[in-house]
């Protein structure tokens, strides 16, 4: 496989915000960039950096605000499911099989990779963005057809559904009631 760069755009479609973030993939790996600004009443801006394995599993995420808030993260995955924040152990994390960003939906194609086309839950690591701060999180991920999830929070946002619509690339295209590419 060669280098190969995707781009995509999501915006909000709740409230002003907008996103745009460059996958490259390569034999070794897959390297995401992207910047995103969330304008509404809340407004905050984000930069991140995150560095997956061949099988689209998050290595390290490195996650920094952009506006005046002076805050970063920086997580690393140390095992199998086991993580370390800001280089130190997470025991109140082990047993997260992936990390869930809240202000962008590239992560919930990640979780999906893992379901292979079947209905079923993990255990996210949880980024609460703008504060940055970190939990675990139970998610359910039903698959409703070619490229098409819904997503059932029971962790921190408990009853929170959304469908997925996924590209060919399986990014999420239309995240219902929040995102979609432009």
């Amino acid at each position: 496989m060669q280098n190969e760069q995707i781009l995509r755009r999501w915006r909000r479609v709740d409230k002003p915000g907008l996103e745009l973030m460059a996958l490259s993939r390569s034999p070794s790996g897959i390297s995401v960039r992207s910047t995103l600004i969330h304008a509404g009443e809340d407004c905050f801006g984000l930069r991140y950096r995150w560095e997956l394995d061949p099988s689209w599993r998050t290595r390290t995420l490195r996650i920094e605000r952009t506006d005046a808030v002076e805050k970063s993260l920086v997580i690393e995955r140390t095992g199998d499911t086991n993580w370390r924040v800001d280089g130190e152990a997470r025991p109140d994390l082990a047993g997260c099989h992936e990390v869930d960003v809240s202000a962008t939906p590239f992560c919930n194609g990640l979780a999906i990779r893992r379901m292979n086309e079947a209905d079923g839950e993990l255990l996210a690591l949880f980024v609460d963005a703008p504060v940055l701060t970190c939990q675990p999180s139970r998610q359910r991920y039903e698959h409703l057809g070619p490229r098409l999830w819904r997503y059932v929070d029971k962790g921190v946002s408990d009853g929170f559904t959304a469908r997925l619509d996924l590209d060919e690339e399986g990014l999420v295209a239309k995240y219902e009631h929040l995102f979609e590419v432009f």
